[in-house]
């Protein structure tokens, strides 16, 4: 590309219209190297869409063809982009040359690392044109999008379930065969998505990157902070249809619900009570083994609750 951009001298700049090379994934020609760069000139045949030049439009067309002529020298899988396939060696080398100047954070792509510096600023450049709802990433955009469109085209080929995103779809097919393909390399649990894998590793590097702008309060994912501002802001959008009660999280909801119909799915599998929730089960488990997880920093004293330990520190209070 350096090479080639040589032949656009000040006295010969570059012009679409006579140039037919695309311009790489994290490059750009300077404004002054540009003509008429504004103009779309270039239409692909198949779906219309407009390119300011032909190497570009050229690129876009192997969408339509399947087109993938860069193939990995090493694993074999083949990319439409010369720079999509130097991305991808870099899984095999495990060479990160971009570095977030905020955190430090390591990236093998220049897009990878210009998405991560969002978590620091806030920026959330993509908008829902139906909802208003901003996000940080396009390809989040145009998932949510679907909520919108009520769009599923994907479908679970075991139990006919369907999904408005093939990543949501393959995930969903883990629950048929049990496969848990991403390992935490540091104390080896295993995790059917891949993003479960990544928020449990800042368990073990104490990293929580998202930050309630109201009292300061930090979590490990996205999910968390959302849920969380709801206290702030006293949302509670998930409201029963039989009593009308409102909830912060679907989950809570959902086990409200057992209430009413009495359904009781988790089983002691010791002394083989029913509970309306896991937690519940969970907690109650603890009368047979005798584990006491909550322990007050005061005195030492364990519980076997936490609602029951807040109950003791009370009593250091007064």
């Amino acid at each position: 590309m350096l090479v080639h951009k040589r032949i656009h001298k000040d006295d010969q700049p570059y012009n679409p219209d006579v140039c037919d090379k695309p311009i790489p994934c994290d490059t750009s020609l300077s404004n002054d190297r540009v003509v008429n760069i504004s103009k779309k000139l270039y239409h692909c045949d198949i779906c219309g869409k407009a390119f300011s030049h032909k190497g570009t439009m050229n690129v876009h067309k192997r969408i339509h063809t399947g087109e993938k002529p860069y193939h990995c020298d090493i694993c074999g899988k083949a990319f439409p982009q010369g720079c999509n396939l130097t991305e991808h060696k870099r899984v095999h080398t495990g060479e990160k040359p971009y570095k977030c100047d905020i955190c430090g954070k390591t990236f093998s792509s220049k897009s990878g690392m210009v998405v991560h510096k969002r978590v620091h600023t806030g920026e959330k450049p993509f908008h829902c044109d139906t909802c208003g709802e901003a996000f940080s990433q396009i390809g989040n955009l145009k998932k949510h999008k679907r909520i919108h469109s009520g769009e599923k085209s994907y479908h679970c080929d075991i139990c006919g379930k369907t999904f408005s995103y093939k990543g949501g779809m393959l995930a969903h097919k883990r629950t048929h065969t049990g496969e848990k393909p991403y390992p935490c390399d540091i104390c080896g649990k295993s995790f059917s998505h891949k993003s479960s894998m990544l928020v449990h590793k800042r368990i073990h590097t104490g990293e929580k990157p998202y930050h309630c702008n109201i009292c300061g309060k930090k979590f490990l994912h996205k999910t968390g902070i959302r849920v969380h501002n709801r206290i702030h802001t006293g949302e509670k959008p998930y409201q029963c249809e039989v009593c009308g009660e409102a909830f912060l999280q679907n989950c809570y909801l959902t086990e409200h619900r057992r209430v009413h119909t009495g359904e009781k799915p988790f089983q002691c599998d010791i002394c083989g009570k029913k509970f309306s929730s896991k937690s519940a089960m969970l907690i109650h488990k603890r009368v047979h083994t005798g584990e006491k997880p909550f322990h007050c920093d005061t005195c030492g004293q364990a519980f076997s609750q936490t609602g029951n330990l807040k109950k003791h520190k009370r009593i250091h209070k007064k």
